[in-house]
């Protein structure tokens, strides 16, 4: 029990990468306590820096890179570079080295755990309430848009003889799902009463995607390129509410429009893509397409019969043209004057020569 391990560590090589990049094979150990304390002086002198984490690359014997990444790179820089100067020089003096500093930019410190750890410790050294500080914090990383927040107090908290921890949490943290992306930040408080740990974990969402969801997209890819409808996930909520059994709300917006018509007096109101009108005047609510919900093998059945009734038409219409041009031409073919006079006279019988 107790088992607990580093998020970072856990997944490192998986979704986090290493934080000191070299390689050796005698200098190893002297390294390694190298890159602890470059870390030490820069966080002893950068301590209003709201520095985050600090990256070390070797290049070569003679040359170190250090990036810091820092929400603040103006208090890290200083006025006109001087900071970055004094900075650079205590680490050549410590390293022996030749140094080389890149300020970053962190881009969402709302969901920086370390620095939302730092501005905890910040505030109960200031004084202000544990709770408050915690449920600021939590609410501030979910505002900015993080998954799943999860903050820990530890130590005398509020002054209390007996130390004790206490945590909040809001949103998922999945601490054993190595493609989660869990950020984790630890920082100390010196109060007048004892230091206070503060912990704070931030789960920012999947990177590496779930087995399920790969054969989900590849299976809708396969289908948009053979022709047939394009299939799309439903969010996490709408198959939480599938699974528990509860019905999807009735309510279709499709088109994204409204149509406001004036006709006779009132006010029409319609809704495009089968949506709902509305008739002033007379209070009457219409639902219109009958909420049926048109799938594949529909459309193709409606299709199929919309041909058939087309065929047929072309079909009539073929005959009545025949029929027509028949028509004309007897027309054209009898004589334009049948008088009598016009009429021949009909040849001697055979009597007539008897008598003659």
């Amino acid at each position: 029990m107790g088992q607990k391990i580093h998020p970072y560590g856990l997944r490192l090589g998986i979704v986090t990468d290493w934080k000191s990049r070299w390689y050796s094979e005698k200098d190893y150990a002297r390294q390694v306590l190298e890159d602890a304390r470059v870390r030490g002086l820069l966080t002893d002198e950068l301590q209003r820096g709201a520095v985050s984490r600090v990256e070390i690359e070797r290049i070569g014997d003679k040359k170190v890179q250090i990036d810091i990444h820092t929400a603040r790179p103006g208090v890290v820089i200083g006025r006109s570079g001087t900071e970055v100067d004094r900075l650079r020089t205590l680490l050549e003096k410590l390293t022996q080295r030749e140094i080389k500093i890149n300020v970053i930019e962190v881009q969402d410190p709302e969901t920086d755990a370390q620095l939302l750890a730092r501005g905890i410790a910040d505030q109960l050294q200031g004084r202000v309430s544990f709770r408050r500080a915690m449920k600021r914090a939590v609410q501030t990383a979910m505002k900015a848009g993080a998954q799943g927040v999860r903050v820990q107090a530890s130590g005398r908290l509020g002054g209390s003889d007996m130390g004790r921890r206490e945590w909040y949490r809001e949103g998922r943290v999945p601490l054993h799902t190595l493609r989660a992306d869990v950020d984790f930040g630890i920082a100390t408080a010196r109060t007048t009463v004892g230091a206070i740990g503060i912990k704070v974990w931030v789960y920012k969402g999947d990177v590496v995607p779930s087995l399920s969801a790969t054969r989900e997209k590849i299976a809708a890819e396969a289908a948009l390129a053979t022709g047939g409808p394009a299939s799309r996930r439903a969010p996490a909520k709408a198959r939480a509410e599938q699974a528990a059994g509860e019905r999807p709300r009735g309510l279709i917006e499709a088109g994204g429009g409204k149509r406001l018509v004036e006709a006779g007096g009132g006010k029409r109101l319609v809704e495009a893509g089968g949506g709902r009108r509305v008739e002033a005047g007379g209070g009457r609510r219409v639902e219109a397409g009958g909420g049926r919900r048109v799938d594949a093998e529909s459309a193709l059945s409606d299709l199929e019969e919309e041909r058939e009734v087309a065929g047929e038409t072309l079909q009539v219409s073929d005959d009545d043209i025949v029929l027509e041009e028949a028509a004309a031409t007897e027309t054209v073919a009898e004589p334009a004057d049948t008088g009598p006079a016009a009429e021949e006279a009909p040849a001697d019988t055979p009597d007539d020569e008897e008598r003659g």
